[in-house]
Parts: C-alpha cells; structure tokens; sequence
C-alpha cells in the first residue's frame, strides 16, 4: 500500500512537500515515482527516484521547480515543489515499479493528493 499526502490550495509562487509512505511492505529495490493527472487530461510523468543510487529524473515541465528524494529507512517517497503554477493543479499519485516516465513501469499505486494553485 502507498499513501501520498500533502496537497492543498496554494497560491502562484507557493511551496508545497507531498509525501508517499508505505506500509505492508518495504519495496525494496523498487523505484519510486510522481505522476498527476489535471481534469480532462492524461496521467502525466511527473519525477522518479531509483532506489539504490538515488538517480533522478524529471519532466521537463517541472524540471528546476521540483525536486523527488526518497527516504529507504522510511519506505517513503518525497516531492518538494516551488514556484507553483496554476497548470500545476492535478490529482498527484505516488507509484512504486521500474525507474522511467511511463505510467506502465510502476505496478502499485496510491492514492491521489490534489493539489490546486490559485492565480
């Protein structure tokens, strides 16, 4: 089980930290991810974190403004966001799997946290 958490309303140029904790196992080994989904729009591909050499990657629309860590003790999974836009605003969703962009290389799922920035 994943659970992510965090999101709220913020305002353009805001912060906000999501959190996605585990429990019932450790998944080990596996990379942990970021993607959201807007209204009316596809998942997209937010950030990854791999598990054993922390590598990172990111969309190139958050790139600079967001940053994914991960904590092995903790099974959890972090993303830090600055500088919030309004086409920032999506159902966020934490995923565990292979380390890549597509939606298909992560087998387990959270729940979403909306986030939503005002203008």
């Amino acid at each position: 089980q994943l659970q992510a958490f965090g999101g709220g309303l913020v305002q353009a140029g805001d912060s906000l930290r999501l959190s996605c904790a585990a429990s019932g196992r450790t998944f080990s080994s596996a990379a942990m991810g970021w993607f959201r989904q807007a209204p009316g729009k596809e998942r997209e591909f937010v950030a990854t974190v791999s598990w054993s050499t922390y590598s990172t990657y990111y969309a190139d629309s958050v790139k600079g403004r967001f940053t994914i860590s991960r904590d092995n003790a903790k099974t959890a999974v972090y993303l830090q966001m600055n500088s919030l836009k309004p086409e920032d605003t999506a159902v966020y969703y934490c995923a565990a799997g292979k380390f890549g962009s597509r939606y298909y290389d992560y087998d387990y799922w959270g729940q979403g946290t909306q986030v939503t920035v005002s203008s």
